[in-house]
């Protein structure tokens, strides 16, 4: 009986740090971003409100149920997908918000980020980029 109470707590600790790692696999990592053009409203998020042009839409890895509206990431692209634009990364970073959720059928990127801020990080004509993100 003394042995259950140590036991139970190491698994209670075990799950909590469990719970902590995925949040952090959220938190920062590497993906793949593409874009979506305008109008941007409404959202999911939102509904009519303009949230400005430096967006973007989560796949269901981000959504969460609607828990990732509002979230803002920090995106800078890595590398090219495809040889069509082989070096496509401008060399710099962007911030967006999510304000919608990019449904899993016709969703082909991680991040799907609005034209606007898809253009600051990387060739357009790319159309999906390899990106590092993290959670701001």
């Amino acid at each position: 009986m003394a042995m259950a109470m140590p036991q139970k707590a190491t698994s209670i600790v075990l799950a909590m740090v469990l719970v902590r790692l995925a949040m952090l696999s959220l938190a920062a990592g590497t993906t793949t971003a593409t874009f979506y053009t305008p109008s941007y409203t409404p959202s999911a998020c939102y509904g009519f409100q303009d949230k400005g042009t430096m967006i973007a839409a989560a796949s269901e890895a981000f959504w969460n149920g609607g828990k990732a509206c509002g979230d803002r990431y920090e995106v800078t692209c890595k590398g090219a997908t495809n040889d069509g634009v082989p070096e496509p990364c401008t060399g710099r970073s962007v911030t967006v918000r999510i304000v919608d959720l990019c449904p899993a059928a016709g969703c082909r990127g991680t991040i799907d980020l609005s034209q606007e801020a898809f253009a600051i990080i990387a060739d357009p004509n790319a159309g999906k980029v390899q990106i590092e993100y993290r959670r701001i």
